[in-house]
């Protein structure tokens, strides 16, 4: 079964915390297998830390939205003169039940943050080599 996620780009913003979904996001991709902290996560702090190059990535609409989702990512960063450093959070998609649809889906709402810090805090917790 695959670990499905999306790779979401932020801007960091006065007051807004790292561990809660921003209103406004400026990419997006769609990851459809290994989106796991131990997969994913650290693809995407080795790709920030050591320049690593990453595969397998869709991009998509900023408004799209999966049903099966596992894992949602988040890429903080400042553009221009006031460079602050990257962040990475984390969140684990809680399913709920649909009673439309019958199915368990995931809803953001229902999340919960497992991971705020930059890359190299990802690489020490997750890197198990």
């Amino acid at each position: 079964m695959s670990t499905r996620a999306q790779v979401r780009f932020a801007t960091r913003e006065a007051g807004q915390s790292f561990n809660q979904h921003p209103d406004a996001i400026h990419a997006q991709f769609y990851v459809h297998s290994d989106g796991y902290p131990e997969g994913l996560g650290l693809d995407i702090a080795k790709s920030y830390a050591d320049k690593e190059i990453i595969s397998g990535w869709e991009i998509e609409d900023l408004d799209t939205r999966h049903g099966d989702l596992d894992y949602i990512y988040y890429i903080w960063q400042t553009p221009g003169p006031e460079k602050k450093d990257t962040w990475i959070s984390i969140f684990h998609m809680i399913p709920a039940y649909c009673e439309t649809c019958g199915q368990d889906v995931p809803l953001e709402s229902k999340d919960k943050c497992i991971f705020v810090g930059k890359p190299n805090k990802l690489i020490g917790k997750y890197d198990r080599e």
